[in-house]
C-alpha cells in the first residue's frame, strides 16, 4: 500500500476509534462516517477537542434538536475540524432556520444545514435553498414514492449548479434508466444519479465509469451493494482516477480495513466495508491546480460522497433501530 493511503487509513481508524471513546453506544454506521470527515480534513482529533464542541452544542440546541439525534456525532466531528467552531454552529443554526420554511425538520434538513455552512457562494443562501426546494419539488413529480427526506440534501446541493433546473432533472432520469438495468430501481440509485448530475460530462461516460468500477470490482471477486452505497461509489467514479487504480486502492483499503476492529465477525459487514473502502480512497485523488475544471468537479464529488455516506449511515442507523 502507497505511503499516503496507509497513513489515510490508519488516521481514519485512529479518529474512530477516539470518537467511539468520547461517543460511547452509538449507531455504528455513524463512526466511520464522522471520522471520514475529519480524516478527509487530515486531522487527527482529541477526545478534548471532541468534548468541547459536544458542550459547545447541548448549550445551543435543546434535547430534541434534530441535531442532537442521529447526526449529532458528524456535526460535532465538523465543529472539531473548525478553527471557528462557535462560528460554525451559528451558521448551521442559521441555515437549518431558513430551510425550515422551504423544508420539513428533519435530521437530513440539518445535514444539510451542516453542509451550506461550509459553503461560500456568490448568490443569498435564501435563493439557494428557494431553488432547491424547487429542485426537490420536481424530483417527487419523476419518482413520487423513491423521494424522501436524504433526497434534500441532494436537492440542495444541486441549487449550487449553473445548469438549469430542466437540465439537470434530464440528467438525473438518464443516469437513472441507463443504470436501472444493471442496479435495479430504488431509493439508493436515486440518490447515485442526483450524485452524478452534480458532476459534469455527459450521461452516457459518467454512466459508463460507474459500470466500469463496478464490473473491476467483480472481477476481482469483490460484490459492492446495490443500495445505498452506490451514490458513494458515483462520487468516486467522478473523481480524476483510473478506473483500474481506484479499484487497486479500494481492494488495499478493504484488506486493511478487514483485519480492524470492528470490521470483522458481527461488525460491519462486507458490503459497507467496501463503501467505506471507496470513501477512504477518494480522499488520495486531487488533481492538478492548474486544471479549474477538474479541480470543481472533484471538490464536488468529494462533498457528495461525503453526504452520500452520511445520508446511508443515517438510514442504515434508523433501520436498525426499528
Amino acid at each position: 500500500m502507497r505511503e499516503a493511503l496507509q497513513q489515510r487509513c490508519e488516521l481514519f481508524i485512529e479518529n474512530r476509534d477516539t470518537l467511539k471513546r468520547v461517543f460511547k453506544m452509538e449507531s455504528n454506521y455513524m463512526y466511520p462516517v464522522s471520522a471520514n470527515i475529519l480524516t478527509g480534513r487530515q486531522i487527527p482529533i482529541t477526545e478534548e477537542t471532541l468534548r468541547e464542541s459536544l458542550d459547545l452544542l447541548k448549550d445551543k440546541v435543546g434535547v430534541f434538536s434534530s441535531f442532537r439525534g442521529t447526526v449529532r456525532m458528524a456535526v460535532v466531528s465538523m465543529l472539531a475540524a473548525s478553527l471557528t467552531p462557535e462560528d460554525k454552529l451559528q451558521a448551521m443554526l442559521d441555515n437549518y432556520e431558513l430551510l425550515k420554511g422551504s423544508f420539513h425538520g428533519s435530521e437530513y434538513l440539518a445535514l444539510v444545514a451542516l453542509l451550506l455552512a461550509g459553503i461560500h457562494s456568490p448568490h443569498p443562501m435564501a435563493e439557494i435553498v428557494a431553488r432547491g426546494r424547487g429542485i426537490y419539488d420536481r424530483m417527487k413529480r419523476e419518482h413520487p414514492f423513491l423521494t424522501g427526506g436524504e433526497d434534500s440534501v441532494f436537492a440542495v446541493l444541486l441549487a449550487f449548479s449553473s445548469q438549469s433546473d430542466e437540465l439537470l432533472i434530464a440528467d438525473m432520469e438518464d443516469c437513472y434508466q441507463r443504470l436501472k438495468p444493471t442496479f435495479g430501481g430504488g431509493d439508493g440509485l436515486q440518490s447515485a444519479s442526483h450524485v452524478l448530475a452534480l458532476t459534469p460530462g455527459a450521461t452516457l461516460d459518467k454512466c459508463s465509469r460507474v459500470l466500469a468500477l463496478y464490473e473491476e470490482l467483480r472481477k476481482a471477486g469483490r460484490k459492492y451493494g446495490k443500495h445505498y452505497e452506490l451514490a458513494v461509489l458515483s462520487a468516486l467514479s467522478a473523481l480524476p482516477v483510473e478506473i483500474r487504480d481506484a479499484v487497486a486502492d479500494m481492494l488495499e483499503v478493504g484488506e486493511f480495513l478487514s483485519r480492524q476492529k470492528g470490521y470483522g465477525g458481527f461488525g460491519i459487514d462486507k458490503k459497507t466495508r467496501l463503501m467505506h473502502a471507496a470513501m477512504l480512497a477518494s480522499h488520495g485523488y486531487v488533481p492538478d491546480e492548474r486544471a479549474e475544471a477538474a479541480v470543481m468537479s472533484s471538490t464536488v464529488a468529494m462533498i457528495a460522497a461525503q453526504q452520500a455516506a452520511t445520508c446511508a449511515a443515517i438510514s442504515a442507523s434508523a433501520a436498525a433501530s426499528h
